[in-house]
Formats: structure tokens, C-alpha cells, sequence
């Protein structure tokens, strides 16, 4: 599984941004996206910017994975908090399946 990591752009230089993230900075081809101004947040992989997302999918993906670390490291974390967004909640399918769901 590819995890991309939230990352905010400081600049721009050229094709390449200068992005800030939980593992400090890096610069992203930013081929996929296009030019990005300094705040945007992006979701980085492999040197490059997959997507641009808003602070708060940033924020839902930095929360995980910070529960996966704390989870790995033998913490008994706090899923709950790391995943508010899905906590105290029935799962549900995405739009693309529910059609699939309703005919079975």
C-alpha cells in the first residue's frame, strides 16, 4: 500500500515546491497539480505532488498516521482521537459502491 504524506508548500521554485511536512521539508515535482501557492496543502509521494487537499484532509491523514506510528511503537494509543472523523460512527460505503450494494 502507497501512503502519501500531507505537506504544506512554503514556495514555489520553478516546477518544483518547497514543502513542509511531519519528516521536514522537501521539494515536489508538481507536474500533477500544476503551480501551487505557498499554504496549499498537497499530498506528497515519491518526490512528487499527487493531489491538492484542504488543511482538513491534511489534519485526517497527519491524525493517522500518527496513530499508526504511536500503534507500531507498542503505545496503547488513543484511536478514537486519531480517528475522529470515523469514530462513533457506522461505516459507510463510498458513493461508487452503493449501487453495486443495492443490487445484491
Amino acid at each position: 500500500m502507497c501512503i502519501a504524506i500531507p505537506m504544506q508548500v512554503l514556495r514555489m521554485e520553478g516546477q518544483l515546491a518547497l514543502c513542509a511536512g511531519r519528516n521536514g521539508e522537501a521539494h515536489l515535482d508538481t507536474l500533477l497539480t500544476g503551480p501551487l501557492e505557498a499554504g496549499q496543502w498537497v499530498l506528497g509521494f515519491l518526490g512528487t505532488a499527487r493531489e491538492i487537499v484542504s488543511e482538513a484532509q491534511a489534519r485526517k491523514v497527519n491524525d493517522a498516521l500518527a496513530a499508526l506510528e504511536a500503534v507500531l511503537s507498542g503505545e496503547t494509543a488513543d484511536l478514537d482521537r486519531h480517528f475522529s472523523d470515523l469514530a462513533g460512527r457506522e461505516p459507510q460505503l463510498p458513493d461508487f459502491l452503493l449501487g453495486a450494494a443495492n443490487h445484491d
